[in-house]
Protein backbone atom coordinates (compact mmCIF):
# COMPACT_ATOMS: atom_id res chain seq x y z
CA UNK A 1 0.00 0.00 0.00
CA UNK A 2 1.58 3.54 -0.55
CA UNK A 3 1.39 6.09 1.55
CA UNK A 4 -1.33 8.55 1.56
CA UNK A 5 -1.60 11.96 3.63
CA UNK A 6 -4.93 11.99 5.11
CA UNK A 7 -7.53 14.91 5.46
CA UNK A 8 -10.03 15.07 8.33
CA UNK A 9 -11.83 17.63 9.25
CA UNK A 10 -15.28 18.08 11.50
CA UNK A 11 -17.03 20.97 14.03
CA UNK A 12 -17.66 20.81 17.72
CA UNK A 13 -19.56 23.61 19.53
CA UNK A 14 -18.27 24.87 22.64
CA UNK A 15 -20.89 26.98 25.19
CA UNK A 16 -18.38 29.78 25.19
CA UNK A 17 -18.13 33.20 23.16
CA UNK A 18 -14.45 32.75 20.50
CA UNK A 19 -12.78 35.57 22.44
CA UNK A 20 -13.22 33.27 25.44
CA UNK A 21 -13.13 29.54 23.61
CA UNK A 22 -9.66 30.38 21.87
CA UNK A 23 -7.85 29.65 24.99
CA UNK A 24 -9.19 26.30 25.18
CA UNK A 25 -7.16 25.41 22.09
CA UNK A 26 -3.77 26.94 23.08
CA UNK A 27 -1.14 24.59 24.32
CA UNK A 28 -1.41 25.72 27.66
CA UNK A 29 -5.24 25.83 27.31
CA UNK A 30 -5.81 22.50 26.34
CA UNK A 31 -4.71 21.12 29.77
CA UNK A 32 -8.35 22.59 31.14
CA UNK A 33 -9.75 19.91 29.34
CA UNK A 34 -7.91 16.77 27.13
CA UNK A 35 -6.84 14.24 30.02
CA UNK A 36 -3.02 13.84 29.70
CA UNK A 37 -2.01 16.94 27.76
CA UNK A 38 0.61 18.16 29.23
CA UNK A 39 3.00 20.26 27.00
CA UNK A 40 6.52 21.08 27.56
CA UNK A 41 8.66 23.84 26.39
CA UNK A 42 11.63 23.64 25.49
CA UNK A 43 12.38 27.21 25.54
CA UNK A 44 10.15 29.05 28.23
CA UNK A 45 7.47 31.40 26.50
CA UNK A 46 5.11 33.83 27.64
CA UNK A 47 3.18 33.77 25.26
CA UNK A 48 2.17 29.74 24.18
CA UNK A 49 0.22 30.96 20.79
CA UNK A 50 2.99 32.96 19.02
CA UNK A 51 3.82 31.77 15.57
CA UNK A 52 7.38 29.77 16.49
CA UNK A 53 6.30 28.47 19.77
CA UNK A 54 7.99 24.97 19.89
CA UNK A 55 6.12 22.91 22.53
CA UNK A 56 6.47 18.44 22.92
CA UNK A 57 3.64 15.99 24.20
CA UNK A 58 3.18 12.26 24.93
CA UNK A 59 -0.61 12.72 25.17
CA UNK A 60 -3.02 10.27 23.12
CA UNK A 61 -1.62 7.17 23.93
CA UNK A 62 2.11 7.75 21.86
CA UNK A 63 4.86 6.13 23.58
CA UNK A 64 6.64 9.04 21.58
CA UNK A 65 7.35 12.45 22.18
CA UNK A 66 5.19 14.75 19.83
CA UNK A 67 7.15 18.25 18.50
CA UNK A 68 4.47 20.69 17.54
CA UNK A 69 5.16 24.25 16.22
CA UNK A 70 2.72 26.71 16.55
CA UNK A 71 2.58 28.16 12.23
CA UNK A 72 -0.43 30.97 12.57
CA UNK A 73 -2.36 32.30 15.34
CA UNK A 74 -5.09 35.03 14.90
CA UNK A 75 -6.18 35.59 18.41
CA UNK A 76 -10.07 34.52 18.94
CA UNK A 77 -10.41 33.00 15.49
CA UNK A 78 -7.64 30.18 14.54
CA UNK A 79 -4.77 28.91 15.89
CA UNK A 80 -2.42 26.64 13.46
CA UNK A 81 0.11 23.80 14.71
CA UNK A 82 2.66 21.50 12.66
CA UNK A 83 3.24 18.24 14.56
CA UNK A 84 6.09 15.22 13.67
CA UNK A 85 5.66 11.88 15.95
CA UNK A 86 9.05 10.15 14.54
CA UNK A 87 8.77 6.95 13.20
CA UNK A 88 4.78 7.38 13.12
CA UNK A 89 3.11 10.58 11.46
CA UNK A 90 3.61 14.05 10.60
CA UNK A 91 1.18 16.94 9.62
CA UNK A 92 -0.75 20.16 10.91
CA UNK A 93 -3.34 20.81 12.96
CA UNK A 94 -5.71 23.66 12.15
CA UNK A 95 -8.65 25.45 14.53
CA UNK A 96 -10.71 27.88 12.98
CA UNK A 97 -13.66 29.93 15.51
CA UNK A 98 -16.71 30.98 14.25
CA UNK A 99 -19.07 32.61 16.79
CA UNK A 100 -22.94 31.64 16.43
CA UNK A 101 -25.81 32.60 17.96
CA UNK A 102 -25.27 33.92 21.93
CA UNK A 103 -22.82 32.04 23.92
CA UNK A 104 -21.97 29.48 21.58
CA UNK A 105 -18.64 28.46 18.88
CA UNK A 106 -18.32 26.58 16.32
CA UNK A 107 -14.39 25.14 16.27
CA UNK A 108 -13.54 23.44 12.77
CA UNK A 109 -10.49 21.00 13.65
CA UNK A 110 -8.70 19.82 10.78
CA UNK A 111 -5.87 17.63 10.57
CA UNK A 112 -3.55 16.48 7.84
CA UNK A 113 -1.55 13.58 8.76
CA UNK A 114 1.09 11.76 7.04
CA UNK A 115 2.19 8.16 7.81
CA UNK A 116 6.10 8.25 8.60
CA UNK A 117 6.05 4.19 8.77
CA UNK A 118 4.25 1.42 7.30
CA UNK A 119 2.75 0.90 11.03
CA UNK A 120 1.71 4.34 11.01
CA UNK A 121 -0.89 3.53 8.18
CA UNK A 122 -3.33 1.50 9.83
CA UNK A 123 -3.00 3.71 12.61
CA UNK A 124 -4.07 6.38 10.94
CA UNK A 125 -7.32 4.14 8.94
CA UNK A 126 -8.12 3.33 12.42
CA UNK A 127 -7.50 7.30 13.60
CA UNK A 128 -9.59 8.52 10.70
CA UNK A 129 -12.32 5.86 10.40
CA UNK A 130 -12.98 7.19 14.74
CA UNK A 131 -12.54 10.57 13.59
CA UNK A 132 -15.96 12.18 14.62
CA UNK A 133 -16.07 10.42 17.90
CA UNK A 134 -13.26 11.92 18.82
CA UNK A 135 -14.06 15.29 18.28
CA UNK A 136 -17.40 14.41 19.51
CA UNK A 137 -15.15 13.60 23.44
CA UNK A 138 -13.65 16.66 22.21
CA UNK A 139 -17.05 19.03 22.95
CA UNK A 140 -18.15 16.83 25.73
CA UNK A 141 -14.71 17.47 27.95
CA UNK A 142 -14.24 20.91 27.13
CA UNK A 143 -17.96 21.78 27.57
CA UNK A 144 -17.61 20.08 31.27
CA UNK A 145 -14.52 21.33 31.90
CA UNK A 146 -16.16 24.83 31.58
CA UNK A 147 -19.66 23.88 33.55
CA UNK A 148 -21.05 26.87 34.22
CA UNK A 149 -18.48 29.09 33.99
CA UNK A 150 -18.55 32.55 31.51
CA UNK A 151 -14.74 31.78 31.00
CA UNK A 152 -12.03 29.25 30.82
Amino acid sequence: MTAATRRLSGRITVSLPATQAFALFTPRGERAWAHGWDPHFPVPVTDDSRPGTVFETQAHGHDRATTWVVTQCRQGVSIGYARVTPGDRAGTVTVVLDAVAGNETEVEVTYELTPLAPTAETELDEFAAAYDAFLHSWQEAINASIGGRSAP
